[in-house]
């Protein structure tokens, strides 16, 4: 995915879910087609139609949630991994 060259493509909700979910590291189905649709991109997806997001896509979403509060500091958010080692 390229989000950070698509973030201006995408429509204000698809926005705020991302900025609400920065520590999510696979985007749901749902979000992945509309992706898709608002881009016109062919995001990779899996079996079950989710899209793993990239490092950089992370840290782009991390930085637009972070100026969204007004802050610079990454503790601002609190992650909840359920991926195990």
């Amino acid at each position: 995915m390229h989000i950070k060259e698509q973030w201006n493509r995408l429509d204000p909700t698809t926005q705020q879910w991302l900025m609400d979910n920065p520590g999510c590291m696979v985007l749901p189905r749902t979000l992945a087609a509309i992706f898709n649709k608002e881009t016109s991109e062919k995001a990779d997806t899996d079996m079950h139609g989710e899209a793993v997001l990239t490092e950089e896509d992370r840290q782009f979403i991390q930085a637009k949630a972070r100026e969204a509060l007004g802050t610079g500091t990454p503790s601002d958010f609190r992650f909840f991994d359920a991926v195990q080692p």
